[in-house]
């Protein structure tokens, strides 16, 4: 149960998330008295005109930036949750290895990551990438997504992407958050995973009703893929809301962020 000292939060966004996208939940939830912040992995890109130069970064790319961001505050003694978002459920599930609290114990050592809270994600079995994933999903709710020559993916045209993505709100709104997007390495999506990190700790999970783009059948086979390799029960809380919950119901996406780590 609940220590005297709170544990640190990471927001990992999905695909195209700036952790700025976030903002009004970390208002909320650091209200409460937690520490949490967004991370800007790798395979986001700098803005919606402006990729990152060199080669393609990789999920690997991501899931060693959010191990490096976590082992930073774990180094500290403290007890991590770590709250990914869509894709990037991806990531964070191979980022933990070593860093578990059972692990760090083991070691001798303080501190670990001791939650996964999965916000509405995509959650792929050992060998399967988040293409495989979205490969499972109803063809009227595939995000149109185009790769450039560059290998950077961009919403064009950003319409049906708005109405999938951001389904609670109206088209003119959603449009707006599209448009802010930044681009996205779309070999991000085709690297298989090597470590499922979710063996390896508690997990909870938001799972959103009216999503389109994860559907909630999607989300429900990757909570019990999650339970079966796990053996343990998935915290599982639902709400009515869409794919970006964070843009129209920051609130509810702060209350829950703050009942799992109020059991920490």
């Amino acid at each position: 149960m609940g220590s005297t000292t709170k544990p640190s939060i990471l927001l990992i966004p999905g695909s195209f998330g700036l952790p700025e996208f976030y903002d009004s939940v970390f208002e909320l939830v650091r209200a409460k008295g937690y520490d949490i912040r967004g991370l800007h992995k790798p395979s986001v890109g700098l803005s919606a005109r402006q990729s990152r130069p060199g080669p393609l970064p990789t999920m690997y790319d991501d899931a060693a930036y959010i191990a490096k961001e976590a082992e930073k505050l774990i180094d500290q003694g403290k007890d991590v949750i770590l709250v990914p978002h869509s894709y990037g459920g991806v990531p964070t599930s191979q980022s933990t290895k070593g860093l578990s609290k059972k692990e760090r114990q083991e070691a001798g050592k303080p501190g670990g990551i001791v939650n996964i809270a999965y916000l509405t994600c995509l959650t792929p079995a050992l060998g399967q990438t988040a293409a495989d994933v979205l490969a499972t999903v109803p063809a009227e709710g595939r995000v149109n997504l185009n790769v450039k020559e560059d290998g950077w993916m961009i919403h064009d045209p950003p319409e049906p992407s708005a109405a999938l993505s951001f389904s609670d709100l109206p088209l003119e709104e959603a449009v707006a958050w599209i448009l802010k997007f930044p681009q996205h390495s779309a070999v991000s999506f085709t690297n298989p995973l090597t470590h499922a990190g979710y063996k390896d700790v508690d997990v909870s999970y938001l799972l959103c009703e009216k999503d389109l783009v994860i559907p909630p059948a999607i989300q429900r086979a990757g909570i019990e893929m999650i339970e079966k390799e796990s053996g343990r029960k998935v915290d599982v809380t639902s709400i009515p809301r869409d794919h970006i919950p964070l843009a129209g119901h920051p609130d509810e996406v702060a209350d829950w962020i703050v009942k799992v780590a109020s059991k920490y």
